[in-house]
């Protein structure tokens, strides 16, 4: 390695990627995505460099969080420039409902102007990512599939398909005999509200994800794939933990995964330590997708 690019590769904070088995992602005409809540403390410091070490790393899809009318403090033509010099590109965009935090960005205010801007930039699926505390009762969850179909309706219109992202509570039932997940896949369009299934979340809840992909077939393109410790149930990387992802993922035409990205919420390392460890395991199973 010339002088020159050490200083510029030290400087970005890239030093170290050629020895942890990232490079040959750069050889391979697969998409390799994050969600990038994992190094949110990143972004938050320098939002174009944790993209270009990202980027240095192998990967080539994201999937954002935060949306509020800007893209991280970034208007869409600024996202858009800075996507483009990095080569990533944005697959998926995270939202919540709006029921209890108004802001731009969610589901129940300013919707459209939210799915114009995920639309220019290149986005294929809006997610409903999360449902705070106080969402949780039998009221909301009513209301839920009616809400996420009249989401989906509005995206379908830009060509984006929507989807729901489950955590664990999803799986306790919510009166005498469903749980919350059956009751958004019974209630809602297929065409209209997809699935991101997180394979941590429903594996702490004790589900086996096979049985869903049997009962919904084809309603799962989208996953989160993190893996789980033994005992402490913690986060932990890819291949580090109890989830059997090869069994899973033989499972992925039945379920009609179309993406899937790396996510890791906390780690006990360096964050892109994490991700340089679950990257690896990645490439040694082949859990690509073309």
């Amino acid at each position: 390695m010339y002088r020159k690019d050490f200083i510029k590769l030290s400087s970005l904070g890239f030093l170290g990627l050629y020895s942890c088995g990232i490079s040959p992602f750069k050889k391979r005409q697969n998409t390799l995505a994050i969600q990038l809540y994992t190094v949110r403390d990143a972004m938050s410091a320098n939002l174009e460099k944790t993209l270009e070490r990202l980027a240095a790393m192998g990967f080539t899809g994201l999937e954002i969080y935060a949306y509020n009318s800007t893209f991280f403090g970034k208007s869409p033509q600024e996202f858009q420039r800075i996507l483009k010099n990095t080569g990533l590109r944005v697959i998926s965009s995270h939202h919540i409902t709006g029921n209890f935090n108004k802001g731009q960005g969610t589901l129940l205010y300013n919707w459209k102007k939210s799915v114009e801007d995920l639309h220019f930039i290149g986005s294929e699926y809006m997610v409903c990512s999360y449902l705070f505390p106080a969402e949780r009762t039998l009221e909301n969850y009513k209301k839920l599939p009616e809400l996420l179909e009249n989401s989906g309706k509005v995206t379908k219109e830009a060509g984006i398909q929507f989807a729901y992202h489950n955590h664990d509570f999803e799986f306790e039932k919510f009166d005498d005999n469903r749980n919350v997940y059956d009751f958004i896949l019974e209630n809602s369009s297929s065409e209209l509200v997809k699935m991101e299934l997180d394979l941590y979340w429903i594996s702490k809840a004790g589900i086996d994800p096979l049985k869903y992909f049997e009962k919904y077939p084809g309603r799962f393109p989208l996953w989160h794939v993190k893996d789980m410790k033994a005992g402490t149930k913690d986060f932990t990387e890819i291949g580090n933990g109890t989830i059997d992802f090869e069994r899973i993922f033989k499972a992925r035409k039945q379920a009609g995964l179309r993406y899937w990205f790396l996510e890791q919420d906390s780690s006990d390392k360096d964050i892109f330590e994490s991700i340089c460890i679950s990257s690896e395991f990645i490439a040694k199973n082949n859990f690509f997708l073309k």
